[in-house]
């Protein structure tokens, strides 16, 4: 399924249907008189944040919606049916914004939320409604009043715990495969992630969350270089980031410093989020060179950097746990100082398999 998180759309309401002008005529009735019904309401537009949707590609192929249009009132003083609803079905965390594309109208950030976008037209008075002594015979009925219309714009930022950010080419993909059940695409080249992948991550009956993994960030990828900073957003929702550094590359501060950098220049407090850092691909150095390698980013960083490695899982079970601590905290649950004894700790059978 192609990856699809912003959209534009229209939509409108249904019109309400118009009254009736009408008058019984039985003709064993001696006062017969006006009989109308009211016209059916229009119907509305309305959007829900359902499970089971990762992407909002059902409109890229229909982008306009229509509601149904009320029934017109009958005689017999009968009233007109109500105009069919419509219900756009889209992923948690879908933002919905209006055409300018900054304002927002809604967040739908929680399963089962649902947004009125556009109401329905009221039905129109019948004949009926404007009997009195003075006017006994009316000839006239309200119309319908007209529906609404307007075009909305549809941003998803999913919904994910854990973020993983880096350089092209770091990892993360390797990373989250070896920590979750997804399986995105893994090379040896750079951007082969083009769209964000999900994970779940079960450490043990108790400790669960979703990892999300972005395309790799580039120097100027604020300024459109690359994939640009358009999938950033993504991980604005999460409780921590893990920046993967490859311990591979020959200049390792500078790609912590340009990872730090676009974080910063994109904005939405994503800087300030809580960092976790690894260096990652470790597997591939030896002793004396990764003491060396996390020396130097230590000195750039201001914070020791985590071993690990994607392909053997060194180290991939300390950084999980490091990170569930930090959905804790978001979460608001109760973090106990925990002691370092057998029963903390629930292991895989058989040890971490990548």
């Amino acid at each position: 399924m192609k990856f699809l998180d912003q959209c534009k759309i229209y939509v409108r309401s249904g019109n309400g249907g118009g009254g009736a002008v009408s008058f019984r005529r039985e003709k064993y009735i001696e006062y017969g008189g006006p009989d109308g019904g009211d016209g059916g309401r229009g119907g509305d537009v309305w959007i829900e944040a359902v499970e089971g949707l990762n992407t909002l590609i059902d409109y890229r192929y229909q982008q306009h919606f229509k509601a149904g249009t009320g029934v017109h009132g009958m005689g017999r003083a009968r009233h007109g049916a109500a105009g069919e609803d419509v219900i756009l079905k889209v992923p948690v965390g879908t933002q919905v914004l209006e055409e300018d594309k900054e304002t927002l109208i809604a967040d739908l950030d929680t399963a089962g939320m649902t947004l009125r976008l556009a109401k329905g037209g009221n039905g129109g008075w019948g004949n009926l409604h404007f009997k009195g002594p003075v006017n006994q015979a009316p000839k006239y009925a309200n119309p319908g009043q007209e529906g609404e219309e307007l075009w909305v714009w549809l941003r998803l930022k999913l919904i994910a715990d854990v973020g993983l950010v880096g350089l092209p080419n770091a990892g993360k993909s390797t990373f989250l495969a070896a920590a979750s059940a997804a399986k995105p695409k893994i090379a040896d080249y750079p951007f082969t992630t083009l769209t964000p992948n999900l994970g779940m991550v079960d450490l043990s009956t108790s400790e669960r969350f979703v990892m999300a993994d972005i395309p790799g960030l580039i120097e100027g990828a604020s300024e459109g270089a690359g994939l640009g900073t358009r999938f950033l957003g993504h991980v604005e929702r999460s409780a921590v980031l893990i920046h993967l550094v490859d311990a591979t590359q020959d200049d390792i501060a500078s790609a912590w410093t340009t990872i730090r950098g676009e974080l910063e220049a994109y904005g939405d407090e994503l800087a300030d989020k809580s960092e976790i850092l690894a260096l990652n691909k470790v597997d591939a150095l030896d002793d004396e060179t990764r003491a060396a390698k996390a020396a130097e980013l230590e000195t750039v960083a201001g914070v020791k950097p985590m071993l690990v490695s994607g392909v053997s899982g060194e180290g991939v079970t300390e950084l999980l746990r490091a990170a569930f601590t930090q959905v804790r905290i978001r979460r608001g649950d109760a973090i106990e100082e925990i002691e370092d004894d057998e029963d903390h700790v629930e292991e895989t059978p058989g040890g971490w398999q990548p």
